[in-house]
C-alpha cells in the first residue's frame, strides 16, 4: 500500500500500488476489487481514481460504527508499505454512453461516481450530480467533483437540507438521460420508486448491501446439474448452490455470499433462475442466462450451469 489519509468524517483514502511497481490492470468506470483484510474476511471497494493512471488505484472505506473488522482495519491499522492482497477486478456497474446523466450518490456511494463523472466531462456530455450525505464533513471528494464544474453539483448534506428531494428531482423524464444511483439502501430504493415511470433502462444501481428480498412461500428443493462432471446435486430449502457445489467439491470463486458483489456469477444453461441477487438488472434477470450462485435458487425443478 502505497498511503493511507483520512479524507472526511469517518472515510479514508487508500493508495495501492504493486510491490514491483508494475503496471496495474486496466479498469473502467464503475468497477471494483476485492480486498483480502486477512485470511477469510474480504471487502469490496469501488475504484474511485483515475483509469488512466495505471500505476495506482485509489479506494476510499467508509469506517463502519458495527465494523466486523474490515473497515476498522483499513481505516485504522494498516500503514504504507503493508501489503495488501486483491482479488479480482470486476464491474457490473458500467457507465453507458449517452448525451446526458444524472449521478444521485450519497455518502460512499460517491466512490463509483467520480470516474463516470470525470468520463461524462471528458466526453462533452451534459452531466448533473445530486450528492448526498449526512453533512458536508462527512462527504469526501466534495472538492474533487467540484473542479469539473461547480455548476452541476448540486450537494444536498442532509443536517442542512433533510432528504434529497427526489419528488422534485425526477418529477419529469428527460429524454436521452441515463441515471446512476449509488448509496445506502433507502436511497437506491427511493431513486428505484420515484424514476419508475421513466424510460426503461434508464436507471443504473449499485448496491453495497443486499437488496431486501420478500417471499410469499417457503424454500423449496431442486436439482442442479453440474455441465463439466455430468453430475446432479440436490439443493434443499436450507441451502444455497454454493454450499452444496462447495460439499461436492466443486469450487466456485465467492466472497460476499449475500449476492452483492458477483463474484460467484455463473453461467444458466437450461432451467429458470429464481433471481435474488443484487446485481443484475431488469434485463439481465429476464434472460434467464446467468445467476448468482450464492443467494438465487431455482424457479424450475433442475438448473444445469455451466459448472
Amino acid at each position: 500500500m502505497k498511503s493511507r489519509k483520512q479524507i472526511s468524517s469517518g472515510v479514508t483514502e487508500l493508495v495501492l500500488v504493486r510491490d514491483d511497481a508494475s503496471e496495474l490492470p486496466p479498469w473502467t468506470p464503475g468497477s471494483h476489487i476485492d480486498v483480502e483484510v486477512r485470511a477469510g474476511l474480504v471487502r469490496q471497494y469501488s475504484l474511485c481514481g483515475d483509469p488512466e493512471d495505471r500505476s495506482q488505484w485509489r479506494i476510499a472505506v467508509l469506517r463502519e460504527p458495527d465494523s466486523r473488522g474490515g473497515s476498522a482495519a483499513l481505516c485504522e491499522r494498516v500503514r504504507s508499505g503493508d501489503v495488501l492482497t486483491t482479488i479480482g477486478l470486476r464491474n457490473h456497474f458500467p457507465l453507458h454512453q449517452s448525451p446526458r446523466y444524472l449521478f444521485i450518490a450519497g455518502g460512499i456511494g460517491i466512490t463509483p461516481i467520480i470516474p463516470m463523472i470525470a468520463a461524462a466531462h471528458a466526453a462533452g456530455a451534459d452531466w448533473r450530480l445530486v450528492y448526498g450525505g449526512r453533512s458536508e464533513a462527512s462527504m469526501a471528494y466534495r472538492d474533487e467533483v467540484g473542479s469539473f464544474d461547480p455548476a452541476h453539483v448540486l450537494e444536498w448534506p442532509q443536517d442542512r437540507r433533510g432528504l434529497i428531494d427526489l419528488d422534485q428531482l425526477l418529477a419529469e423524464p428527460q429524454s436521452g438521460t441515463l441515471i446512476y444511483c449509488c448509496g445506502p439502501e433507502p436511497l437506491i430504493a427511493a431513486v428505484e420508486a420515484r424514476s419508475a415511470h421513466w424510460p426503461h433502462g434508464t436507471l443504473q444501481v449499485e448496491r453495497f448491501a443486499p437488496r431486501p428480498v420478500t417471499r410469499e412461500a417457503p424454500n423449496t428443493s431442486f436439482e442442479v446439474e453440474l455441465v463439466d462432471s455430468g453430475e446432479v446435486l440436490v439443493v434443499p430449502p436450507d441451502k444455497s448452490i454454493l454450499e452444496v457445489a462447495d460439499e461436492a467439491g466443486v469450487y466456485v470463486l465467492s466472497n460476499c455470499e449475500e449476492g452483492t458483489c458477483g463474484t460467484c456469477q455463473t453461467t444458466v444453461l437450461e432451467g429458470v433462475p429464481d433471481h435474488r441477487d443484487s446485481v443484475l438488472d431488469e434485463d439481465e434477470r429476464a434472460a434467464n442466462d446467468t445467476m448468482m450462485i450464492c443467494v438465487s435458487r431455482a424457479l424450475s425443478s433442475r438448473l444445469v450451469l455451466d459448472l
